[in-house]
């Protein structure tokens, strides 16, 4: 079916004239009836009953006219359409994210985005840091709120900082409750002497890497009890009395009964979480995603 022939239709609808709908059409009547009559026998039944007096809808002519009114409306609105996706205003947005970030920056980011771009499909995936950096290069997805790696792990990616935060301890209540720690800030001999629940190497090196190292320059080795790839799971562990985590100050934003969160004596180390995304990526909505959050980070 032409669309030039549905706009004939509603050119002749909205007169209920032939030779005024032509004039309305810059057509002469000719072939604007010869263009109703090909869309009839497309359709399989007549849309106007002819006299040499007057024109009139059909009854299937009458029942046909919204839809033919709603599909050219919807045509027409694609040129507009075209210009919210160039814009970004419209499309899509995939974006998946670290479980640590859930509690820091990512709350934010998405609220402020759905308030720019309500119209913009945002889907939202929580994975570790290799696992989104696998998905960026086969193109799986436009970004990814990630711990930061090193500089290797970031060839051929764009990346900038959205938060650093120290590290604290998340630790079992009942251990306060029953004077193994002190409550107050835990001491590093405290933290060496504890059992350890972390996120396995392979899922978080950087994050691994960064609690390792607090107990190796503090003379210790960590013993880890368990590895657990979710937040939300190291958390349970904690309150089940298996061992201590080293987890980022926003994790004081997961209340969980049993477990209570100390800053660490001394100088604490600092994560970095940041935004990533594959080199010459045109997305206009991950365009528009950074600049919002450089200005909502700033």
């Amino acid at each position: 079916m032409d669309i030039r022939q549905i706009r004939h239709f509603l050119a002749v609808a909205g007169t209920l004239h032939f030779g005024r709908a032509a004039d309305r059409l810059g057509m002469t009547q000719p072939p604007l009836s010869q263009s109703i009559k090909s869309l009839e026998q497309k359709l399989g039944a007549p849309l106007f009953e002819r006299t040499k007096r007057s024109v009139a809808l059909t009854p299937f002519g009458s029942d046909f006219l919204p839809y033919a009114q709603k599909a050219l409306g919807r045509v027409d609105a694609l040129n507009g359409v075209a210009d919210a996706i160039l814009n970004g205003q419209a499309g899509r947005l995939d974006l998946s994210f670290v479980s640590t970030a859930d509690y820091s920056v990512l709350p934010s980011l998405v609220h402020r985005f759905r308030q720019l771009y309500p119209e913009v499909a945002l889907s939202l995936t929580e994975a570790t840091t290799d696992m989104q950096l696998a998905a960026l290069s086969d193109g799986r997805s436009h970004a990814g709120i990630i711990i930061r790696g090193h500089e290797t792990e970031l060839s051929g990616f764009e990346y900038r900082t959205l938060v650093k935060e120290p590290l604290i301890a998340a630790v079992p209540e009942s251990w306060l409750t029953e004077g193994r720690f002190l409550d107050g800030p835990l001491a590093a001999d405290a933290v060496i002497a504890s059992p350890l629940i972390v996120f396995p190497r392979r899922a978080a090196p950087m994050f691994h890497d960064l609690v390792t190292g607090y107990y190796t320059s503090h003379g210790g080795t960590a013993h880890v009890a368990q590895h657990a790839i979710q937040m939300q799971t190291i958390i349970s562990l904690v309150s089940a009395g298996m061992g201590i985590a080293l987890v980022p100050a926003s994790l004081r934003n997961l209340a969980r009964v049993g477990v209570r969160y100390l800053d660490l004596q001394g100088e604490a180390p600092e994560l970095e979480t940041g935004l990533v995304w594959r080199n010459g990526e045109t997305a206009q909505t991950l365009q528009n995603f950074i600049e919002m959050s450089q200005h909502l980070t700033r």
